[in-house]
């Protein structure tokens, strides 16, 4: 089925969003041809203003709307402690856990040599500065659970003890609501090392 050029061009410019297929782009196409003008204009407004408004911190990469970001500046955050994430989203996932209440940095992702990701790449060395410059008393590897995040966890260690400060990783192990029938044979090692005592 050949679609008016407007609306194949807007299918195509969708199934470039990730985790959009072409079936999903198509419904979604559709939806907005039959949304009210108004909400379609909001929609491309706020995508706008996404991209003219939103930039990374310059200390921590984090996203933000000003610079440096309320995480950096805020004075009731622990500044001894950095939470080391590997993309903006991750900050997130701890802060929902309302648990910690340090820092952040972003690494913009993960060490992955097939991928072509060296250190380079990534935000370590101004993650080394910001605990060079002295005050910082943990830092605390939250990277992904999967080789790249191992990987990138085990670097960070290698380079950040030298400079005095705790290291510490994220335990890990069985999600809640599972069997342990289910779990692979790394989630129960992480998850028998990372046991607590009740």
């Amino acid at each position: 089925m050949t679609h008016p050029d407007p609306l194949t061009k807007l299918i195509e410019q969708l199934q470039r969003l990730p985790g959009i297929g072409a079936k999903s782009a198509q419904r979604l196409a559709y939806h907005i041809l039959k949304t009210p003008r108004e909400e379609v204009d909001r929609l491309a407004q706020a995508m706008y203003e996404v991209k003219e408004r939103i930039t990374y911190c310059s200390t921590c990469s984090n996203i933000t709307d000003v610079d440096p970001c309320f995480f950096c500046t805020s004075p009731s955050r622990d500044h001894r402690a950095i939470c080391v994430v590997e993309e903006p989203e991750n900050v997130n996932g701890v802060e929902k856990t309302r648990q910690y209440n340090g820092l952040y940095h972003v690494l913009m992702g993960a060490l992955s040599p097939l991928h072509g990701v060296g250190p380079d790449d990534l935000k370590i060395k101004d993650l080394l500065a910001r605990v060079a410059d002295g005050g910082v008393q943990e830092v605390i590897l939250a990277t992904n659970p999967n080789v790249e995040g191992e990987a990138t966890a085990i670097y960070l260690a290698k380079l950040l003890k030298p400079l005095g400060v705790k290291v510490t990783r994220i335990a890990m192990g069985v999600p809640v609501g599972s069997d342990l029938e289910y779990a692979d044979d790394v989630t129960m090692q992480r998850a028998m090392e990372g046991r607590r005592e009740l």
